[in-house]
């Protein structure tokens, strides 16, 4: 998954160090979320927009995929589900 973390960790003159601190995580977790080897859990990934003042959608980049999606695999095909976001 895409994200902005080293421009805004950058901007705020964060290192990798101190933002896993302040999540919680580690130095190595921050690099490999940083770099996209590594996916964070929706939580962290909030913790992680919070220190920037960011919702999460500015700062990951959910880009469709195929392989990842589960949705269509476990609920089958389409079977009625509306895909737009019921929320108004």
């Amino acid at each position: 998954m895409k994200n902005k973390i080293k421009q805004l960790r950058e901007k705020l003159g964060l290192t990798q160090q101190r933002l896993g601190e302040l999540v919680g995580a580690s130095r190595q977790a921050i690099n490999a979320i940083e770099t996209e080897k590594f996916e964070p859990s929706i939580w962290l990934a909030y913790d992680i927009a919070q220190v920037f003042n960011c919702s999460i959608e500015q700062v990951f980049m959910f880009e469709t995929s195929e392989k990842k999606s589960r949705v269509n695999k476990s609920r089958g095909e389409n079977h009625g589900i509306k895909r737009d976001c019921i929320i108004h």
